[in-house]
């Protein structure tokens, strides 16, 4: 009984996961017009360069993230339960699957993590590369800051 309820437990933690991941829903990346552009214009190759980067990521790139969870998930639950079969038996293997679901989730929401960023640097260099293709301009990289350590000598 307590496994079963384990086991729903940590399905529908997985179902709520699942489903975190989305495509990115604009650019990270701060673009400046040219000046003396009027803004109706810059606004105009905004969203042209929106869609741009959207469809440079390609038409599956929304199920990329969504897509190593779940497999992460399956392949870790199917995992506890021959290893919960292995070692208990019959009422092992419910109880090895909850954990292998739960551990694949967890393991499988890190890598969902991961793919969603990837998604994002590929949304946002896209969309960079656009506008400045149109005249606009990029904001300058932050500077470098060396830090020097003073040597200690003990006594």
């Amino acid at each position: 009984m307590r496994t079963k309820a384990f086991a729903t437990a940590t399905i529908l933690v997985a179902a709520v996961l699942g489903g975190c991941e989305t495509m990115p829903s604009g650019p990270t990346v701060a673009i400046l017009p040219t000046p003396g552009k009027p803004l109706d214009l810059f606004q105009q190759e905004d969203m042209a360069c929106r869609d741009y980067a959207t469809r440079a990521l390609g038409p599956n790139a929304q199920y990329a993230a969504n897509d190593q969870f779940a497999t992460s998930a399956a392949v870790g639950a199917a995992l506890g339960a021959v290893i919960g079969g292995l070692a208990g038996g019959r009422n092992g293997a419910g109880g090895g699957a909850a954990f292998g679901l739960a551990a694949g989730s967890m393991v499988g929401a890190g890598q969902a993590q991961n793919t969603a960023y990837s998604l994002q640097q590929r949304y946002d260099i896209a969309y960079a590369q656009c506008m400045y293709s149109k005249g606009n301009q990029l904001p300058p990289p932050p500077p470098r800051v060396r830090v020097y350590h003073p040597y200690y000598y003990g006594p």
